[in-house]
């Protein structure tokens, strides 16, 4: 168990400045080493969230995506930035309502309900506004810099992977290069149910560290590799509020993402003690092995 990370007292001072009067303070952060989430208190009730980013490179992505796309999800359906400190990368957050759905025990209905939500609110950010020339470069390159990836993950995945399953990577790489165009815009970049807030108010996003231009279809890799893989009942869900079905190169594209998904997880799932980020990798790629090479 990770122990509770103590808020410096500098930030807390920098947060106070800004929403008042702090009266507790409680860690919210995920369960990995990195993470620096704090939940404020404040005098009268009201809570808000400080988050220091693990990177300089998330830090710039999430406070963009605050002042530029999230506010296109709508109230209440994402948080809102206070404030950011480069120096420090953390960003003071309001709080918005709900639990990570995930953790809910939610029934059938319940989750085709927040799949159809979700698929809503995709629609919204994937359309956060026109992209400007260079979003749009980085955007179109998106499934050939996923491709480039395909090494550095075999690399650091080794012996965790046979000569036939280093190849079946390879060769969704390759392929991933000739899908041809996809629709393309602004992704969540983390999108899946521990980054879905579920309350009687319906869904809100939280934590946009991984927010960019890049190829939308590349928004659904982790709900289909999870989610949906034995539930095509919140797919469908998903897709007819997202207002579009998938393109045949989209379903191509998803397919390769969804092969390098697997190596990037049994590369970074062991190293990093996550069981479930690793049985992920290893499903999808039992999965891929059976289906054959594209």
């Amino acid at each position: 168990m990770n122990r509770t990370k103590p808020l410096p007292a500098a930030l807390q001072r920098w947060a106070e400045q800004r929403i008042g009067p702090v009266v507790a303070v409680r860690d919210a952060s995920h369960d990995w080493d990195r993470s620096r989430v704090w939940d404020l208190e404040g005098e009268r009730g009201v809570h808000h969230y400080l988050k220091v980013s693990t990177s300089v490179k998330f830090f710039t992505r999430e406070s963009r995506a605050y002042h530029h796309i999230v506010p296109a999800l709508g109230h209440t359906r994402a948080p809102c930035l206070i404030d950011d400190r480069a120096q420090d990368l953390a960003l003071l957050l309001t709080a918005v309502p709900g639990a990570p759905a995930k953790r809910l025990g939610l029934d059938a209905a319940q989750w085709r309900t927040v799949h159809q939500e979700a698929g809503a609110l995709c629609a919204r950010l994937h359309d956060a506004g026109p992209l400007d020339h260079g979003d749009r470069v980085e955007a179109e390159a998106s499934l050939h810099a996923a491709a480039d990836g395909a090494e550095k993950y075999l690399a650091r995945a080794g012996i965790r992977l046979n000569q036939d399953e280093q190849q079946l990577i390879r060769d969704h790489a390759a392929r991933l290069r000739r899908v041809g165009p996809v629709p393309v815009g602004y992704i969540h970049g983390d999108n899946q149910p521990r980054n879905w807030l579920w309350s009687q108010h319906g869904l809100a996003f939280i934590d946009f560290e991984r927010t960019r231009p890049a190829a939308r279809v590349q928004d659904l890799v982790i709900l289909a590799t999870t989610q949906w893989a034995d539930h095509p009942d919140r797919e469908k869900a998903f897709l007819h509020s997202y207002g579009r079905k998938l393109s045949d190169a989209e379903r191509d594209a998803l397919r390769c993402l969804s092969a390098l998904d697997a190596v990037n997880c049994l590369a970074w799932g062991p190293d990093n003690g996550d069981a479930e980020v690793t049985a992920r990798g290893r499903r999808t790629l039992d999965r891929l092995v059976k289906e054959g090479r594209p």
